[in-house]
């Protein structure tokens, strides 16, 4: 399938968008964490998961969404919320810890709720599975044709929630897509030495539903895939259970020394990254000029920068607060 130059574009921007907002927080993580790595300081205090390198499913999949889909997310999810159209200055401000952000700044970067967008995401492993079958559940009782999408990574896949979540989902035939992450590592142990089939996506057989892997993080055939399902989802067909291969360049969470990690692993990623790939793509089919893509690039740029800059100027939550917006 031939995509349009508006649907590589937008998929190009998307992804361009995501990659400068995770090295962007790169940077502003660290700040007042080091010499001494003290985890509680800095501007964003507490634990990080950055997705660079991880856009393609994201970008891929969420292209087909509408506004009334809904999407659940693990606790890397930024990539996510950004590929679904959350609000970028909400949602950084709630990285930030601040009272403009979408929880209130109460939530922190694992626990990003969007009821507008249809988004949310948490830190617990596998989590988002059952709450997405629930939204296609609704969906499906009141004769909707929205769609909803459980993004995980190829370790939550071992848990029983998966299992459970992809027998319910099939036997009601729910209109839910199931996206595995496989970026090769749970955490630290790798996929070989935890799972005991190297390819998720034949799980969904056990299901009697279509399981289908996508090699080499490439956003084309994520997108190309994905459109299948969720059209399979919307016509009343049932779930699907996808697994993307994608790559993490960064550590599990920031200040991981990544010992675990081949030395060279990273670098090798790298050569085949999936933006300068599409980018060159672009260039080769004369879709685009290398001039048109650095002027997308400064445009997410700004946007980023504007974002971060309204975080950074946000409020904190009173605390008088704290006990507002939360389940006591």
């Amino acid at each position: 399938m031939a995509l349009s130059k508006e649907t590589l574009l937008d998929l190009y921007r998307t992804m361009q968008k995501i990659r400068y907002f995770e090295e962007t927080m790169v940077d502003i993580y660290f700040e007042g964490k080091l010499p001494a790595f003290d985890i509680g300081s800095g501007p964003v205090p507490g634990e990080m998961h950055l997705a660079a390198g991880q856009e393609p499913p994201a970008v891929g999949v969420c292209a087909h969404l509408r506004p009334d889909d809904t999407v659940t997310g693990p606790h890397r999810a930024h990539h996510i919320a950004i590929a679904k159209g959350v609000d970028l200055k909400k949602m950084a401000a709630e990285i930030f810890g601040k009272d403009t952000g979408l929880g209130h700044g109460k939530g922190g970067h694992m626990h990003l709720f969007d009821v507008e967008h249809k988004f949310g995401c948490s830190g617990i492993i596998g989590a988002g599975m059952p709450v997405a079958a629930g939204a296609a559940l609704a969906a499906k009782k009141t004769g909707r044709d929205s769609v909803a999408v459980a993004f995980f990574g190829e370790g939550a896949a071992n848990q029983g929630v998966f299992h459970e979540t992809l027998n319910i989902a099939a036997l009601w035939d729910l209109p839910v897509i199931f996206v595995c992450e496989d970026n090769s590592w749970a955490i630290s142990v790798p996929k070989e030495k935890s799972t005991a089939i190297m390819d998720n996506s034949q799980r969904a057989a056990a299901y009697g539903i279509p399981g289908v892997r996508i090699e080499d993080n490439d956003v084309i055939a994520v997108y190309e895939a994905a459109g299948e399902a969720v059209a399979r989802a919307r016509r009343g067909e049932g779930p699907t259970l996808l697994e993307i291969e994608t790559y993490r360049y960064l550590g599990h969470f920031q200040g991981d020394p990544e010992l675990y990690r081949p030395k060279d692993e990273v670098e090798n990623l790298k050569k085949k990254d999936p933006i300068k790939r599409l980018g060159q793509q672009l260039i080769d089919q004369g879709l685009a000029t290398q001039a048109e893509l650095d002027r997308i690039y400064e445009e997410v740029k700004a946007e980023v920068d504007e974002a971060i800059e309204f975080a950074r100027q946000s409020p904190y939550p009173a605390p008088e607060a704290a006990l507002e917006h939360v389940f006591v």
